[in-house]
C-alpha cells in the first residue's frame, strides 16, 4: 500500500470513530478525538466537557464504546483515555453544539451566535468567526456571519492554529450547519512583532563632599505681596497731626457771590456772609484764624433799581 492511500485510509478511520463518539457522547460536551495507532492498540484520548458521563458508573460506559469501536470499525484493542476540557468556550466544538442546543429549544438563532461569539472573545481569544446557514428567516436557505478579532483565512497559521468545527442540527423549516472557527490565545502569527520594552538604567545615589572652609548658602526667601500687605499696621485717630499737614489737609472753598435779579418794586435783602463752621477741636488757633481770613468775606449789597418814569401819551 502506498504512503498516500494510507494517509486517506487513516483519515477516513478517524472520521467514522469521530462520528460514532460524537453520537455517543453528545450530551456529554464532546470536544473531539486524537487517535494514535500502536504496535499495542489504537490509543485514543477523547475531550469532553463532562467526564463522569462518558466514563459512566464503574466505567460501564467507556467499556461499551471501547467494544463498539472493535466489532463495527474493526480497530484493534482500542484504549480510550478520557481527557476534560479546561476550557469550554475555546473549543470549536463544544461552542456549536451550544449553538445547536440552543435552536432546538426555540432560541432565536441570532441571540445563540452572539451569546457564543461574547463567551468565546471573553474567555482570551484571539479571534472567533461563526457562520449559520439553512432556512433562517424563509424557505430560502440563507446564511448569516459574525466574526471579532483575527482569523485568518489561508496560509500554514489558518492550518496551524486555527480550530474549526461543523454541526449540523435538523429544525421544522429544515438542516441548519453551524461553523465555528476559533483562534487559540497561544497563537503565534510570523506577521506579528514584538516589541521588547526597554532596559531601566538605575544609577546610584553620590554624595559629594564640599572642602574645608566652604559653606553652602541657604536661599533667602521672599514673602508675598499679601504677607507684606498684613504687616503694615493703619494708623489710628490718636495720633499727633504736624501744623504744616493740618494746613493742607483743612478745606480753603469760597462760596460763589449770588448775583440779585432786577424787580419792579422790590428790593432784595442783603445776603448774610456765610461763615465757614469751626474748625475740629485739635486744631491749632493759628489754624483758625487763618482759615477766618481766606472764608469770610462780606457780600456787597445788592444794587437798587430806580423806578422807571412814566411818560403821558400825547394827546
Amino acid at each position: 500500500m502506498s504512503v498516500v492511500k494510507r494517509i486517506i485510509q487513516d483519515s477516513i478511520e478517524k472520521v467514522k470513530v469521530d462520528e460514532l463518539l460524537a453520537d455517543e457522547y453528545e450530551q456529554a460536551g464532546y470536544g473531539g478525538i486524537t487517535l494514535t495507532k500502536t504496535p499495542l492498540g489504537a490509543q485514543i484520548n477523547l475531550f469532553a466537557m463532562r467526564p463522569g458521563r462518558v466514563i459512566g458508573k464503574r466505567g460501564r460506559a467507556i467499556k461499551e464504546a471501547s467494544a463498539r469501536l472493535e466489532n463495527e470499525l474493526g480497530l484493534a484493542n482500542p484504549q480510550i483515555t478520557v481527557v476534560e476540557v479546561e476550557f469550554p468556550e475555546l473549543d470549536p466544538r463544544i461552542m456549536a453544539a451550544r449553538i445547536a442546543n440552543a435552536l432546538e429549544r426555540g432560541v432565536h438563532y441570532r441571540r445563540a451566535i452572539f451569546w457564543s461569539l461574547n463567551r468565546t472573545i471573553e474567555a482570551g481569544a484571539l479571534g472567533c468567526e461563526i457562520v449559520i446557514k439553512g432556512p433562517l428567516r424563509s424557505n430560502r436557505a440563507r446564511y448569516e456571519k459574525v466574526s471579532e478579532g483575527y482569523v485568518p483565512k489561508s496560509g500554514d497559521p489558518a492550518l496551524t492554529w486555527v480550530k474549526k468545527a461543523v454541526i449540523h442540527v435538523k429544525q421544522k423549516k429544515g438542516v441548519f450547519g453551524i461553523n465555528v472557527s476559533i483562534v487559540p490565545p497561544d497563537a503565534k502569527f510570523p506577521d506579528k512583532i514584538k516589541l521588547d520594552s526597554l532596559p531601566v538604567i538605575e544609577y546610584p545615589e553620590e554624595e559629594y563632599e564640599l572642602p574645608a572652609g566652604v559653606e553652602l548658602e541657604t536661599p533667602t526667601t521672599v514673602e508675598p505681596a499679601q504677607e507684606v500687605a498684613e504687616q503694615v499696621t493703619e494708623p489710628t485717630g490718636t495720633e499727633e497731626v504736624p501744623e504744616t499737614a493740618a494746613l493742607e489737609e483743612a478745606p480753603m472753598t469760597v462760596e460763589p457771590e449770588p448775583v440779585a435779579e432786577p424787580h419792579i418794586d422790590s428790593v432784595e435783602e442783603p445776603i448774610e456772609s456765610v461763615q465757614k463752621p469751626e474748625a475740629e477741636s485739635d486744631a491749632t488757633p493759628e489754624i483758625v484764624e487763618a482759615e477766618k481770613e481766606i472764608t469770610a468775606e462780606v457780600v456787597p449789597e445788592a444794587e437798587v433799581v430806580p423806578e422807571a418814569e412814566v411818560v403821558p401819551e400825547a394827546e
